[in-house]
This record gives C-alpha cells, sequence and structure tokens, in this order.
C-alpha cells in the first residue's frame, strides 16, 4: 500500500469565492482571473493531481491576478477525471499513465498562442504545483517562450537533459516532503551547477510537506503559516524579476 503523498487533509476545503471567470480556449475549458488594469503580462498556473477546478488551486490563480499578471489555469487534464481525495493510493500508478505531466506541451502552446492573441500578452511565466510542477520542469526545457518558471514540489525525475533549461526557473521544495528526498534537491542543485546557462534557484521550507504552499490562509496551521508564506512571496517575486 502506497503511503498518501498528500499529508493534508484535501476532504475538509473551506468555501473559497473567486474571482476569475471559467473560459473555453479551443478543446481547453479554463479558469482565467485578470488584473483591475491592463497589462502585458501573464502568468499560467499548472494545476496539481486534484485538478483545474480545486479551490486551493484558484485561490493561488487570484492571487497572482492581484499582484498584476492575467492568470489563467487550464485544464490540462482535457476533461477527464483529476484524482480524489477518495481515490485509492494503489491505483494511483494507472491514472499517473493516463496523465503524464510531461505531455503538456500542446496544451501549453494552446494557451500561450490564446494569450498572446486575445490577452495581449508579451511576457508570459509559468508557476505549478506537484503534478503541476513536474510540467513546468518539463515546460522550461522544451518551450522558450515561457520567460519564467516557478516549480513547487514538482521534478522531471528520470532524463540526464534535464538539466538544460531555457530561462529562468525556480524550485520550491519541503524539507518533510516524502515523495521528492532531499537527496533528489541536492541532486537537481548539484547538475543545475554544472549544465545550467539562466538563473536559477532552489529552496527548502524547514518542516513543510508536499503540497504546503497551496492551503488558503483559513486552512493553514500556525507553525507553518509563516513558511507557506514566505514560498508564495518568493514565487511571486521570481515571477516580478523575470515576468
Amino acid at each position: 500500500q502506497m503511503a498518501d503523498p498528500f499529508l493534508y487533509n484535501t476532504g475538509e476545503r473551506s468555501h473559497y469565492g473567486c474571482l476569475g471567470h471559467e473560459a473555453q480556449i479551443e478543446y481547453l475549458k479554463a479558469y482565467v482571473c485578470k488584473p483591475s488594469f491592463s497589462t502585458d503580462k501573464a502568468v499560467i498556473v499548472v494545476h496539481d493531481v486534484f485538478g483545474w477546478q480545486f479551490p486551493d488551486i484558484r485561490y493561488i490563480v487570484d492571487l497572482l491576478a492581484g499582484h498584476g499578471y492575467i492568470t489563467i489555469c487550464p485544464d490540462f487534464f482535457k476533461g477527464t477525471k483529476p484524482w480524489t481525495s477518495t481515490d485509492h493510493w494503489a491505483d494511483f500508478p494507472d491514472w499517473m499513465k493516463n496523465h503524464d505531466p510531461m505531455k503538456v506541451d500542446k496544451e501549453a502552446d494552446v494557451v500561450l498562442k490564446y494569450l498572446k492573441e486575445q490577452c495581449g500578452a508579451k511576457k508570459i511565466g509559468i508557476v505549478g504545483f506537484s503534478w503541476g510542477g513536474m510540467a513546468v520542469h518539463h515546460l522550461m526545457l522544451k518551450n522558450p517562450q515561457l520567460t519564467a518558471g516557478v516549480s513547487l514540489y514538482g521534478i522531471v525525475r528520470d532524463s540526464e537533459e534535464r538539466y538544460n533549461l531555457l530561462n529562468p526557473t525556480f524550485f520550491i521544495f519541503g524539507e518533510k516532503d516524502h515523495t521528492i528526498s532531499l537527496d533528489q534537491v541536492f541532486l537537481l542543485e548539484d547538475k543545475l551547477k554544472q549544465y545550467c546557462k539562466v538563473p536559477y534557484k532552489i529552496k527548502v521550507y524547514p518542516g513543510q510537506v508536499h503540497g504546503f504552499a497551496q492551503l488558503k490562509p483559513e486552512d493553514m496551521k500556525p507553525d507553518d503559516k509563516p513558511y507557506i508564506e514566505e514560498a508564495r512571496r518568493d514565487m511571486i517575486d521570481w515571477i516580478k524579476m523575470f515576468v
């Protein structure tokens, strides 16, 4: 029996009133939130296994829009069922086979085209959590149109090509994440030092488990709150520096 890698309880979420709206972009549904003023800067948010409708991820979209970015979270699962907290972990490997975070290139292109042609975006960053963090790492190796990326607790594991980042990328990890060991974090750091030609940053947040950074304020434990807030500020600072 595989241990539940998401140590926070996803069953009891406080209600979240979203600020944005849902849109259809070619064959993809997406959640879009825009700042109150016009801008040519945008951020794509890549959801975790719980999908594009999960309240925590919409909270992050709204947060980024509040910092002045056209922010969009497309359904990278293309209408298929996301993982839910009542699913059985024994089935997770099979589910992952049909939801490969390295197979997001087509969807990314659709969204980039929309942001450029329909929203007038000139600079576009990307942020992803867990499953989405893996997708971000992959896309930052493949898609030069993405000005900067932030991968939160998600890495491409099994490719020697995974260190040649095209644009500035920031990796955020929790110290107590049992899906990504600190050994893997140190290996990533070591290899990026050798191979990476663009700015990058790796940061580990003390005592934090997988999934820590997308909790809404009312769902945070007091001990974790400072680290969650710091990770979010760091994420936004990285985007502001480059996008």
